[in-house]
């Protein structure tokens, strides 16, 4: 599985997260940012078959994807800081840089392309979690302890408070709906960056969650998870349990109508399954007649920054009123082909692009610009 010194798993993974975590995004360019369309509150009773449709995707997709992908961050800051071990480096020394670099990165995206950018939230918890696994295993698991039953406490309350009968909507979005159906690209621009407290809030409420879930990465890596011995398959094998008898079980609660559960869902229960898939994957990389799936999926993997805000630029052409404003026109059947399309032609430009170059255009001029720092 080792191609070139690299964990083939970890770029297919890293594939799969970034394509799958724009099957949640999709839903907000879709419906021209209302969040409502990826949450249950506006729902006191059963959904229509479109509903069901798009509940149906979320339920498979929606922060599962985003979970993995975060584990992803995790074991490559991982892969850096073992690295840093052999080359006898200071750690978290010249890594930070990179950590502030993505910050900067989730900033300019957040700015110009997406107001649900990711990136600014990595880059912080990079940050953090960069000193943290200088602590040695024992310190780090004692974090993920704390970190993980504060986090896991408050969203329960949240639950308790939603079933309690509290009214759990995110409010009205007809004037973001009417902004991104009519307005334009520099007044998005404007409302993006004078709301950034308010737009960010999400970004900020995660760090815990991205931080339990980095550790977690580091430790999985350190304990051999991602390894195509028989070692790996035995760590597989339990993540398939607890993400199919539990992640499974939990997860369904999206069907459920009121909103109580959209934020444990979300961001308690959904990382459970994304362990189930990492195992699942990893079983299925075994059948060599997917093999040419596979490649597809690790040229994704290798240039996912690239990919990530590449398909976030797509969606703002096809969706906003200054694209192809496509945005509150579509039904969910149309939404699925249009993510499985954009999914595709990523597919195909990274491929083409990898033929030519070794890494991706986001992850050169990263590169590029981290040399002239560090060389500075």
């Amino acid at each position: 599985m080792d191609i070139k010194g690299r964990i083939r798993l970890l770029d297919i993974l890293r594939g799969i997260a970034i394509l799958g975590t724009l099957g949640t995004n999709i839903w907000i360019f879709a419906h021209l940012g209302d969040l409502s369309y990826i949450t249950t509150s506006n729902y006191s009773g059963w959904w229509k078959p479109d509903d069901f449709l798009r509940m149906i995707v979320l339920f498979l997709v929606n922060g599962k994807l985003l979970g993995m992908l975060t584990i992803m961050f995790g074991v490559g800051m991982e892969l850096k800081y073992q690295q840093a071990l052999r080359r006898k480096r200071a750690w978290p020394g010249v890594y930070l840089w990179t950590a502030a670099f993505l910050l900067i990165e989730g900033f300019l995206h957040y700015t110009f392309v997406m107001e649900y950018d990711i990136l600014m939230s990595y880059g912080i918890t990079a940050i953090i979690v960069a000193f943290i696994i200088k602590g040695g295993d024992r310190f780090i698991d004692r974090t993920m302890k704390v970190i993980g039953n504060v986090f896991a406490a408050f969203i329960l309350f949240m639950l308790v408070v939603g079933l309690l009968g509290s009214n759990m909507s995110l409010g009205n979005f007809s004037e973001v709906v009417a902004l991104y159906q009519s307005g334009s690209w520099l007044e998005q621009v404007q409302y993006r960056f004078l709301n950034f407290f308010a737009l960010r809030s999400e970004a900020f409420f995660i760090i815990p969650m991205n931080i339990f879930l980095f550790l977690l990465g580091v430790r999985m890596m350190r304990s051999g998870v991602f390894s195509p011995d028989e070692k790996g398959r035995k760590h597989r094998d339990k993540l398939f349990k607890i993400g199919i008898y539990l992640g499974v079980p939990l997860n369904m609660l999206i069907f459920t109508p009121g909103g109580a559960f959209d934020l444990p869902v979300r961001y308690l229960f959904a990382p459970l399954l994304s362990l189930g898939y990492i195992s699942i994957i990893g079983k299925l990389l075994e059948y060599y007649k997917w093999e040419w799936l596979w490649r597809c999926l690790e040229k994704v993997g290798k240039m996912s920054l690239s990919c990530y805000v590449m398909q976030n630029i797509i969606c703002s052409i096809v969706f906003y009123g200054w694209g192809l404003a496509f945005g509150g026109k579509v039904n969910s059947f149309m939404v699925i082909a249009i993510w499985l399309l954009i999914s595709l032609l990523q597919i195909i430009i990274s491929s083409f692009w990898l033929q030519t170059f070794k890494a991706g255009p986001m992850e050169f001029i990263r590169q590029r610009t981290l040399k002239v720092f560090i060389s500075n």
